[in-house]
């Protein structure tokens, strides 16, 4: 279920959406729409008995997002939500140079060109890639304070939140766009040994980042992937949703917004 419509392609023909989720021959689906109607074709693809793969953010909301899981459970299929930004070989490489050291404090700072929101979303949700990366790195977080300065006029938004770990260790994320702003990521990791500063060089991985997310949803339909493995990634994704509807909360009181 794409965003766009692509008529026929090798011969095969682009169904409707009525027609597949009727069909008894589609047993999954591969959601890749605006994140505002995910939560939507999510429930339509599971009460239609049908294994979901969807893009991330599953839901924008951590209550609706909470709903779906427990309905695909109920229903014995299986919801995956892609996020390919685990996927990647700088990823992994920095995930190893981070282990087992012992943080000091940290910021994480995107930027990016400028997004539809109402079609994305809040930025916490839409940006929930980097709140994965932080959560996967160093365990659980608490939002402290949450801040957006938006300038309508140029069509900027940069959201600053502040989270402890669980060793009340500072994190910092910083997501930031505006016209014509590069999408890159900055990093800046400090140590009880030291600062990390740049992400660590890595090899260019042989199989593409939306085909390992797809191998990766062949094994759990297989019940290939084991039962703690299924667990840690729920508790991260609902976790990181959670968190993503708490920072939006903050950055919405008024005396919060900066404008």
């Amino acid at each position: 279920i794409h965003r766009r419509s692509f008529g026929n392609i090798n011969e095969a023909k682009q169904i409707s959406l009525e027609d597949a989720l009727t069909s008894k021959e589609i047993h999954a689906a591969f959601i890749s729409t605006e994140n505002r109607s995910h939560e939507e074709t999510i429930r339509m693809f599971l009460e239609a008995g049908k294994h979901v793969l969807v893009e991330y953010p599953m839901a924008l909301s951590a209550k609706a997002a909470h709903e779906l899981w427990e309905m695909a459970e109920q229903k014995g299929k299986v919801l995956h939500v892609e996020h390919i930004e685990l996927l990647t070989e700088e990823y992994k490489q920095l995930k190893r140079e981070v282990a087992g050291k012992d943080l000091v404090k940290g910021t994480l700072h995107f930027t990016g060109s400028t997004l539809d929101e109402s079609k994305t979303g809040f930025p916490a949700f839409s940006g929930i890639a980097r709140l994965t990366w932080l959560i996967d790195l160093f365990g659980d977080l608490t939002v402290t304070s949450a801040t957006r300065e938006k300038q309508k006029d140029k069509n900027y938004s940069r959201m600053t939140v502040h989270f402890q770990t669980a060793d009340k260790k500072p994190l910092t994320w910083i997501e930031e766009r505006g016209p014509g702003m590069r999408r890159e990521k900055k990093i800046n990791f400090c140590f009880t040994s030291g600062c990390l500063e740049n992400f660590p060089q890595a090899p260019r991985s042989a199989v593409g980042l939306f085909m390992q997310d797809q191998n990766l949803f062949a094994k759990k339909l297989l019940g290939q992937v084991s039962k703690e493995e299924l667990a840690a990634e729920k508790w991260r994704i609902l976790r990181c949703l959670d968190l993503a509807e708490v920072i939006q909360q903050h950055c919405e009181q008024p005396e919060k917004i900066c404008s």
